[in-house]
C-alpha cells in the first residue's frame, strides 16, 4: 500500500500546480489531481507560495488543510472508479442526481472524515458499513 508522508503529498500537488503553470507534461495522476486543483481556484495562491510545504492548518481554528481535503478527493474518486467500498459508485450517482458531481464527492468526503476520525481514535480498521451508512443517511436528507 503506498502511504506517502506529509512532505511527498504537498510536494506532490505543488509540483502538480508547477507543472501545469509551466505547461509541462503531466503523468495520469497529476492530471487527475488537476482537475481537482482546478475545482478549488482558493487553493492556487498557497500552491504558489514557497512556505506551503511547512504551512500548518488548525481544524480549531476553522482552517480546512488544502492537501488534505485534494487528497481525499483522489481517494473518493478511486473508490468510485472501482467501487470501492461496493455500492459506493451507486450511491455517489445518487447523490450527484440531487446536486452536482463536484457538490456530491463533498458530501462523500464528510463521511469519509467522520469515518477515518473514528477508526483513529478507535485503533481499529475503517468501517465500510459505517461509511455507507453514512452515505445512505446524506442522500436521505436531500
Amino acid at each position: 500500500m503506498f502511504n506517502p508522508t506529509r512532505d511527498q503529498v504537498r510536494a506532490f500537488f505543488i509540483d502538480t500546480w508547477q507543472k501545469h503553470q509551466n505547461k509541462s507534461i503531466l503523468s495520469p495522476i497529476e492530471s487527475s489531481a488537476l482537475k481537482w486543483i482546478l475545482e478549488h481556484p482558493e487553493y492556487h495562491a498557497l500552491l504558489s507560495s514557497p512556505d506551503a510545504k511547512e504551512q500548518d492548518f488548525s481544524i480549531n481554528q476553522g482552517q480546512t488543510n488544502p492537501f488534505l481535503h485534494l487528497s481525499m478527493h483522489l481517494a473518493i474518486e478511486e473508490q468510485i472508479s472501482i467501487n470501492s467500498p461496493p455500492g459506493i459508485k451507486s450511491l455517489f450517482e445518487q447523490l450527484s442526481a440531487k446536486t452536482d458531481s463536484h457538490h456530491a464527492i463533498h458530501e462523500i468526503m464528510e463521511c469519509l472524515g467522520q469515518v477515518l476520525w473514528e477508526s483513529q481514535r478507535s485503533g481499529t480498521p475503517l468501517n465500510n458499513e459505517l461509511y455507507i451508512d453514512l452515505l445512505k443517511q446524506r442522500i436521505n436528507k436531500h
